[in-house]
Order: structure tokens, then sequence, then C-alpha cells
């Protein structure tokens, strides 16, 4: 994974606290709901992070299931572990799986695929260890189509400089479909269903969603300019704030289910 999540420990329980329920928790309901992931006997979720596909997916499958979560961070796994230690949680990269062919029943991916060094040979491996099975991705969709990361975006771009901006920018770098069907095509992969469906990203205030989406660049940015993108973006997701200060940014999301096989491709949903 790139290394704007390798994250410390403390870091890491941050993320597991705040970011995964406001934002990737609902994501994990939304994939765990599907059909491949129900039924599958075996599922392998690459990039894990601190596990909340995997343990969610855990819930819905019918036991006895094997789950396996993989990320490159070892704080990542160690607070996935500690939160369900029945599970496994392995060290590994995308790009390079330590699993056999066909070894899982669906492969998922959630928020993940625009950080790999090469996105190709990480959906090729996806494809090669669920066989005959299904490889789930989720990821954000386009910025322009994302309201409220648009107006928080531009407006900590403005003061912050090109890391923040290229930061928050970069979760979106996957987001043009014609770009995923593109990627998974060159990764032998066929689509069978692509949906695009909105999210959004809600927290008890503008403070705390900040924190959270710069948690990554926390010990680079000072506390000047810290305070001058607060005051930017209280103004610019205004239209996304409730009175009592709590803030649900919109987000564009799409989520892809493919395999190796050669069916017709679904429609775009």
């Amino acid at each position: 994974m790139n290394e704007r999540y390798a994250l410390s420990t403390e870091a890491a329980e941050r993320y597991e606290r705040l970011f995964v329920p406001a934002l990737f928790a609902p994501w994990a309901q939304r994939l765990a709901d599907l059909p491949a992931v129900a039924a599958a006997r075996s599922l392998l979720d690459v990039a894990c992070g601190t596990g909340v596909v995997a343990r969610t997916a855990a819930d819905r499958m019918n036991a006895p299931a094997t789950v396996v979560g993989l990320d490159a961070n070892p704080a990542m796994l160690a607070v996935a572990a500690t939160l369900r230690p029945e599970l496994t949680w392995c060290a590994g990269t995308a790009e390079a799986l330590p699993f056999g062919g066909g070894e899982f029943d669906v492969v998922t991916c959630q928020a993940a695929l625009m950080f790999f060094t090469d996105r190709t040979a990480a959906l090729r491996e996806m494809g090669r260890v669920a066989g005959e099975g299904a490889v789930v991705v989720q990821v954000p969709g386009r910025l322009d189509h994302s309201a409220g990361y648009r107006a928080l975006t531009e407006a900590a771009g403005r003061h912050a400089g090109r890391d923040v901006a290229n930061l928050l920018t970069g979760y979106f770098s996957v987001g043009e479909p014609a770009l995923l069907e593109e990627l998974f095509t060159k990764a032998g992969l066929t689509i069978d269903q692509f949906t695009t469906w909105q999210s959004a990203t809600r927290l008890d205030s503008v403070d705390t969603l900040l924190a959270v989406e710069l948690l990554p660049l926390a010990d680079v940015i000072t506390n000047d300019v810290r305070e001058r993108i607060t005051e930017q973006c209280q103004q610019a997701l205004l239209p996304f704030t409730e009175p009592s200060g709590a803030v649900a940014a919109p987000i564009e999301v799409h989520l892809i289910v493919a395999s190796r096989h050669t069916t017709t491709a679904g429609g775009k949903q």
C-alpha cells in the first residue's frame, strides 16, 4: 500500500475509532450483502486495514467459513487482530499475494486500489487467488461527483499546499469508470456488475473530519496551517453541516464485482 497509510499504532487506533464508523463501515455492509460474499466459504480481504470488511463479511457468511485479512501495515493488522482474534490476519502486498491459485471463493478490496503501486498487477493477483470465484472492489468515485470532498479539497489545498491536495485528490485517482474498466480488462478480469452509489462521511464536526482525512499528514501540518484549513473548510462545508455542527460530506462510490471467466459483462447500475 502507498506509504501515506503507513500509520503508527496510535494512528491506526484513531482510524478505527473515527474513520471506520464514519465512512467505511456502511461501505463494508453494502459489500458484504452481495450474494457472492454471503455464499462464500472462504474470503480474502486485500489491504484490509483494521479489518472492517473482513469482520463484516464473516458475520454474513455461513459458518464454518475461512476469512483472511491481508495488509502491508503492521499497526493496522494489530488493531484488526485485537478486534477479531478468531479471524486470520497476515502481512503482505496486493501485488504479490502469498496464496495459491483459486484458494478463496471471493477476494475483496475496499478503498485501497488507488494506493497500490501497480494496480493492474494487484487486480491480476486477486483474480489468480479467486480462481473461478469473484473479485469485489469498492473505491471512491469521481471527485466532481463527490460534493463534500470537492469542497474539502479546494479549501484545504488552498492553504496547505501540494501534499494535502495530493492526499485528498489521490483518494479519487481511480474514480473514472473508464479507467476502472481498463484496469480490470488489463488484469484479465470481466466486470459482471458495476454499481455507483452515493455515500457520506459522517462525523461530529468539521474539525473531526479534517483530523481523520489528514491523518497521514498529521505530523507535518503546522498548527497555523491547520487553523487556516479548518476555518476555510467550515465555510466550504456549510451546505453539509447540521445546526449541531455535525457534518455529512457526500462522496461517490463505485462497487465492482468481476471474475476471470468470460461471461457477458453486466451493465452499469
